[in-house]
């Protein structure tokens, strides 16, 4: 089931203060049915009190939010049957077995068909360890029990909160392939995540929220599309002066801060016109150490954060590398 204008997920003007401090801010989110929707947001900007209040965890203090067509309000927490959730480190019986725990949970809620959690144990890769106690799980397994949980009652909307965590890359395309393959089958898959490189292959539509208000939202490809880049590599004492030279051809700035070190730049041109930056730089007696065309989500995330990372209140940033793999990361305090 989906809304009249084809969403299966929707916010209008949600607000939540904590104090003083205002965490949404009038968020407006609008996912369609039938997609892998990657919500993205800098460390303090809003994305996990946005999962809290998706799940009825927390209420707002103002505005909307619809799920599967239908308003989502105080109360409605049964409602949450007809949504698969993981938000936060899954939680369970740690002396029960993996097996043992999907029965419990079934028996919660809707009604679970037969053979369902034995086909969902071997979706998540785990039916060689389902019989084992989880408290002998390692965090990945943990979490990919927690995937299974939320499919148990076959939702036509899922919200995953850093479904990733903990897994090793094995197990990330598993999980990737999995979420992709939900989609197909027309279901809508809200990602929660700090794993760019992970995000851009994975989703179809990205919504990017700073300071509690989205900045934007649409379909990854046309995102990508409209933020062609050309990356120039200068000496790190040049930067300056290549940034000046290129001023009459397009803009152009360091990557990132940490960037300027190693002489990297970003000029906002499509692929077709490199050669003409390198020319440019030429001209001057700035010649080009390293050049890569096109974008990445990450660069896309920090022109429109200011260079913050994607993690939220609690969780690391993994960024892109030039190859589009992971680069870094940094914990949060």
């Amino acid at each position: 089931m989906s809304g009249a204008d084809g969403l299966a997920l929707a916010t209008r003007g949600l607000r939540k203060s904590y104090g003083p401090r205002r965490a949404l801010d009038g968020l407006d989110l609008s996912v369609p049915t039938g997609v892998v929707y990657g919500f993205l947001g800098p460390n303090g900007a809003g994305k996990t009190t946005t999962m809290r209040v998706l799940t009825g965890l927390i209420h707002p203090d103002g505005g909307t939010v619809e799920i599967l067509g239908r308003p989502f309000r105080r109360g409605d927490r049964r409602r949450l049957f007809e949504v698969g959730a993981l938000v936060e480190s899954p939680s369970f019986y740690p002396y029960l077995s993996g097996r043992a725990n999907l029965r419990e949970l079934g028996a919660s809620g809707a009604k679970v068909p037969a053979g369902r959690i034995e086909e969902l144990l071997g979706v998540v890769g785990l039916s060689d360890r389902a019989g084992d106690k989880v408290e002998d799980y390692s965090l990945g397994m943990r979490q990919r029990l927690g995937i299974a949980a939320a499919l148990l009652s076959d939702p036509q909307l899922l919200l995953l909160d850093e479904p990733a965590n903990g897994l090793d890359p094995a197990g990330m395309v598993a999980i990737r392939d999995t979420l992709r393959a939900l989609a197909a089958q027309g279901k809508t898959v809200f990602v929660s995540s700090h794993l760019l490189a992970e995000v851009q292959v994975m989703a179809d539509v990205v919504g990017i929220i700073a300071a509690g208000k989205l900045v934007r939202e649409g379909q990854l490809k046309d995102l990508l599309a409209m933020e062609a880049l050309v990356k120039v590599r200068v000496q790190p004492d040049q930067v300056t002066a290549a940034i000046a030279a290129l001023t009459a051809l397009a803009p152009a700035e360091p990557l990132a801060e940490s960037d300027r070190e190693a002489g990297w730049l970003a000029v906002h041109l499509p692929a077709e016109r490199a050669a003409e930056v390198s020319k440019t730089l030429a001209a001057v007696g700035i010649y080009v150490l390293g050049m890569e065309s096109g974008t990445d989500l990450e660069m896309l995330f920090l022109e429109l954060t200011g260079g913050s990372s994607a993690a939220d209140d609690e969780g690391k940033f993994v960024g892109l590398g030039t190859n589009g793999s992971p680069s870094g990361k940094g914990t949060v305090a």
